[in-house]
């Protein structure tokens, strides 16, 4: 609820800029907003879902987010970036207005030591009154807490790291370099409208991340992950391979900005050529949307024991922004150095890395409760 403040602040910077620096500060303190709604939101989903549906409505945060971006995709067919921040103030207000008929989560009311209010809580969101499960998960958080100078336990540090490699993983997928390069992608495949191009991204994001929600109670976080996974892997081959195709000369890879610049000849001779680059970016993004791009979300607010959640989520989500800063700001050097097709490669390489880390190290939460997800790492 207190996110609203800094994210309709920084939307009226936006709208009533009068230099760059009104801009930087708008853009800061939306981002300050939306860090700690990256927090918050899953961890806040997580406590107050059931088992059979946890996979669900956690997914739907990333759902969500794509949603979100497929609206501005929309909005900006019709309107400039000043009434886009005025619509941006519309999703604060109605995030405060709503949360202040919802309860805190019954676990946190737990640990707090609040057992009449965690009841009314479960009676609010479950429909009924579970005082024996009240009493069992007290219990539970007495005899099994973890408190911060207890952090070397081992229970502690697996979750921990599974966490951390989930959020590196995640960006070093590629996704940021698949979008950086989407318009001129579109544009080469003969999609003069690049606002139209990136509604059609953001329309492939939300319906294969909805898709991914309602598969995941179903067949479980692994195997979408796997399957997200080879699919990335493949998808950034085929991308370096029309980078290795369209760029006859390794000179080329001395400007970073390559794609804008592909021989003209090169890629005329085979009218193939770009729509092999949509068709890889466009599978890349429902292999993404299908597993990467949701559930490490949903892992993170599921697999920390409750007493450091807010701690070692916070650790995850501040990894996963820290890395999207440094992909974003090496990616140029990265394509002089390696090459396109060498970058895209590497990013591969990563993404098949993802595919054997989740299936030796990630545990399946399906249809589990936080309690039973903490006694699994506890060896119980």
């Amino acid at each position: 609820m207190l996110c609203t403040v800094p994210y309709v602040v920084g939307f009226n910077l936006v709208i009533g800029a009068q230099n760059v620096w009104m801009l930087y500060g708008g853009r800061l303190l939306t981002g300050l907003a939306s860090g700690v709604c990256s927090l918050v939101a899953p961890v806040y989903i997580a406590e107050i879902s059931s088992p059979e549906v946890r996979g669900l409505l956690g997914s739907c945060v990333q759902l969500m987010v794509v949603i979100g971006i497929l609206a501005a995709y929309v909005a900006g067919l019709a309107l400039d970036w000043c009434w886009l921040a005025v619509l941006g103030c519309v999703p604060p207000f109605f995030m405060l207005l709503l949360m202040c008929f919802m309860p805190e989560t019954p676990r946190f009311l737990l640990i707090k030591h609040k057992e009449l209010e965690a009841v009314a809580a479960m009676k609010f969101l479950w429909g009924v009154e579970q005082e024996q499960e009240v009493e069992e998960n007290e219990s539970s958080h007495e005899d099994q807490g973890f408190h911060l100078a207890r952090l070397k336990n081992p229970a502690i540090y697996k979750p921990f790291l599974i966490g951390l490699l989930l959020m590196a993983f995640q960006q070093f997928s590629g996704i940021n370099a698949m979008m950086f390069y989407a318009q001129t992608i579109f544009e080469q495949a003969n999609f003069k409208d690049s606002s139209l191009a990136s509604v059609i991204v953001g329309v492939l994001q939300v319906v294969f991340t909805a898709i991914a929600a309602l598969l995941m109670d179903r067949a479980g976080r692994k195997i979408l992950l796997s399957i997200s996974g080879a699919i990335m892997a493949l998808s950034c081959i085929m991308f370096g391979i029309y980078f290795k195709i369209s760029l006859p000369t390794p000179n080329n890879s001395s400007n970073p900005d390559l794609l804008t610049t592909l021989n003209s000849e090169t890629v005329g001779a085979s009218p193939g050529l770009p729509w092999l680059a949509v068709s890889s970016m466009g599978f890349f993004l429902i292999g993404f949307s299908l597993g990467w791009g949701p559930i490490p979300w949903l892992l993170m607010s599921e697999i920390f024991p409750l007493q450091v959640k807010g701690l070692a989520s916070g650790a995850c989500v501040l990894t996963s922004w820290i890395m999207a800063f440094l992909v974003t700001k090496e990616f140029s050097s990265l394509m002089s150095f390696l090459t396109p097709y060498g970058t895209f490669w590497l990013f591969s390489a990563f993404c098949i890395l993802s595919v054997i880390f989740t299936l030796l190290f990630v545990p399946e939460t399906k249809g589990k409760t936080l309690e039973q997800i903490e006694a699994h790492f506890q060896g119980r």
